[in-house]
């Protein structure tokens, strides 16, 4: 009888879902819901950083709540080497996923129950490693899901976004409007649900993805383990001796990340570059990848003010009234997220429709830095200090001109990690765009240090400024990068 029996489906095969792979559906779910618990917490984070106590914060300075915001953000992604590493060395992408949602869930529930610092503290961390292991795998499985050379691919990233921004846009509604109610931890206990419901409904659709991330991509062996957790738990101790010390404070932390992502990237391009496991053609694309990267911190290092600078200008200087009722400022982070939901499905629909004809990747990651740089630029006609004195429409049209660029350069940055990387370093190619992404992020929380609300012009247009000369750089070096890419597009 087991020879008549249907062979096991390929989940590349099916167009169940949109064209694309059923199991797409999936993993468009789950980070739905992870984002939602993020974006949902985070929406309320910096407030209940620099809040009073009788606000029900915890009344620490803003710069101090900027630098966490920062450092926070930056960890996440740089927690995606860890992530990677441990699917690619030890569990795959598949099991990873899953324990790393496990990890998220669990800090949002520190964040609802410890109160304090203690409370962040434990939440923050076991929010940021178990978001980077979720979302370096996440889109390591989804670059899975289709054959070298599928067209569909960029488009089904694109779909995938829209599903991380649904999530997105529910958040920090939710978790604002419980704030606004009830307080913080009503908030972050909102998070904890979403992330549980996350979890549930992955754990059903688990069997949709078959083998597929289901094995590490270059297992390490049994026999030196010990060593790396030995290594790990080094780093933790140095970690709290500098903390106990007075090295690392709430005020530089988002300089520390910065360091230690600046650092984690240079060692991961020169792992890569120098193995012998890649190929010629290989190393060429990992070359192609750099300047990319550049651009992408760049690139999120205005974006991520959204939770720093610009939610803090939401705070105090932008008019929140509707209708004689004045909406909680996290509401504005859903702002973006509507507007990803309505364009993303054009911009997919535009890059499968051009085909070979759409953009190179670098001149889409010089658009994407160059719009981010104008919107920065739209600012500084009401950097005039008055008080709740922007009007709604100025913010909305500022946070389009942010979309626009994310969807230029976050998917497509997505996509080409997968595209670039070598066999050997599949899901930690993925970790190295994240990388870009922590160092902007965490960028973002140094920047921010140097909002000041009484004198706003000069750093909208410095910042804005410098986002262009990016994208210009970027426009310059295409024909090289498009050369050393061989042969992707």
């Amino acid at each position: 009888m087991s020879e008549l029996a249907s062979p096991p489906r390929d989940p590349k095969s099916e167009h169940g879902f949109f064209g694309q792979p059923f199991a797409l559906a999936n993993l468009f779910s789950v980070e739905l819901w992870e984002r939602f618990s993020f974006y949902g917490m985070q929406g309320i984070l910096i407030y209940y950083l620099y809040y009073s106590a009788a606000e029900g914060g915890l009344g620490i300075s803003e710069a101090s709540a900027v630098s966490i915001v920062g450092a926070y953000g930056g960890t996440v992604y740089l927690s995606t080497i860890l992530g990677a590493w441990i699917a690619d060395r030890i569990l795959g992408s598949e099991r990873t996923l899953f324990y790393s949602a496990v990890l998220v869930m669990l800090g949002h529930i520190a964040l609802a129950v410890i109160p304090g610092l203690p409370g962040v503290g434990v939440g923050l961390i076991l929010i940021a490693v178990g978001s980077g292991g979720l979302k370096a795998n996440a889109t390591s499985l989804v670059g899975d899901l289709y054959a070298e050379g599928d067209e569909r691919r960029d488009a089904g990233f694109s779909i995938y976004y829209m599903g991380i921004n649904i999530g997105a846009f529910l958040g920090p509604l939710l978790t604002g409007w419980a704030q606004d109610n009830w307080g913080f931890h009503v908030g972050f206990a909102l998070a904890a649900i979403g992330m549980a419901l996350g979890l549930t409904q992955y754990t059903l659709g688990r069997k949709r993805l078959g083998d597929i991330g289901s094995a590490p991509a270059n297992p390490l062996p049994g026999s030196v383990l010990w060593k790396y957790v030995a290594g790990a738990i080094a780093a933790v101790v140095v970690l709290v001796v500098l903390c106990v010390a007075g090295v690392i404070t709430t005020d530089n932390l988002s300089d520390v990340v910065v360091a230690l992502t600046v650092a984690a990237a240079v060692g991961y391009f020169a792992i890569i570059l120098s193995s012998r496991q890649i190929t010629s053609t290989e190393r060429s694309r990992v070359v192609a990848f750099i300047p990319m990267f550049l651009a992408s911190a760049a690139f999120w290092s205005l974006f991520q003010q959204q939770f720093t600078v610009v939610a803090i200008y939401s705070d105090k200087f932008l008019d929140r009234n509707l209708f004689g009722w004045d909406f909680p400022a996290s509401w504005v982070q859903s702002i973006n997220p509507v507007f990803i939901i309505v364009f993303a499905g054009v911009f997919a629909a535009m890059w499968t429709k051009l085909g070979p004809r759409q953009p190179s990747s670098p001149l889409k990651f010089a658009a994407g830095t160059t719009i981010m740089g104008l919107a920065f630029l739209m600012f500084l006609p009401f950097s005039d200090g008055q008080t709740n004195g922007t009007p709604l429409l100025a913010l909305v049209f500022i946070l389009l001109l942010f979309t626009f660029a994310e969807l230029f350069l976050s998917p497509v940055g997505l996509s080409l990690s997968t595209k670039l990387a070598p066999k050997a370093f599949h899901t930690q190619m993925v970790a190295l765009f994240f990388l870009s992404v922590a160092l902007g992020s965490s960028m973002a929380g140094t920047l921010a240090k140097y909002y000041d609300t009484d004198d706003q012009a000069p750093y909208f247009l410095w910042i804005g400024l410098g986002s262009i000369a990016v994208g210009v750089v970027m426009v310059l070096l295409s024909p090289w990068i498009s050369r050393m890419m061989r042969g992707v597009h």
